[in-house]
C-alpha cells in the first residue's frame, strides 16, 4: 500500500491550497480515510476524515467551515481543500487509510506527508 500526498507549500493568510493523496495497492472504494497534521513540537492531530462511500465528512472543530474533504474513487485520490487559511494551520499533513475515526492508532496505512507552511 502507497499513500502520496502533494499539493503542499507555502501561503500566506487567507489563501487557499488543495492537498491531494494517491492511493496505490490499497482498494480505495472501501477505504475510510482521513487527513492529520503535525506541527514542529506537537503531537499528530485529527482534521478530517471521510467515509468509503465519500458520503460521510467529518472535520475538527479548528478547520470546520474552511476545510473540505472530497474523494474520487475512479481517480483513487483523496483531496483536501483548504481556505482561509490560518497560520495555526502551518504542519506536516498526512494522509492515512482505514478509519473515519479521529485517532490516528485507527489507521493502518499512512503517506509521507506534505508540508504546509501559512504566513500571517
Amino acid at each position: 500500500v502507497q499513500l502520496v500526498e502533494s499539493g503542499g507549500g507555502l501561503a500566506q493568510a487567507g489563501d487557499s491550497l488543495r492537498l491531494s493523496c494517491k492511493g496505490n495497492g490499497i482498494t480505495f472504494d472501501r477505504a475510510d480515510m482521513g487527513w492529520f497534521r503535525q506541527a514542529p513540537g506537537k503531537e499528530r492531530e485529527y482534521v478530517s476524515s471521510i467515509s468509503w462511500t465519500g458520503t460521510r465528512a467529518y472535520y475538527t472543530d479548528s478547520v470546520k467551515g474552511r476545510f473540505t474533504i472530497s474523494k474520487s474513487n475512479a481517480e483513487k485520490t483523496l483531496y483536501l481543500q483548504m481556505v482561509s487559511l490560518k497560520p495555526d494551520d502551518t504542519g506536516t499533513y498526512y494522509c492515512a487509510a482505514g478509519s473515519t475515526d479521529n485517532d490516528p492508532r485507527a489507521y493502518n496505512n499512512w503517506g509521507q506527508g506534505t508540508q504546509v507552511t501559512v504566513s500571517s
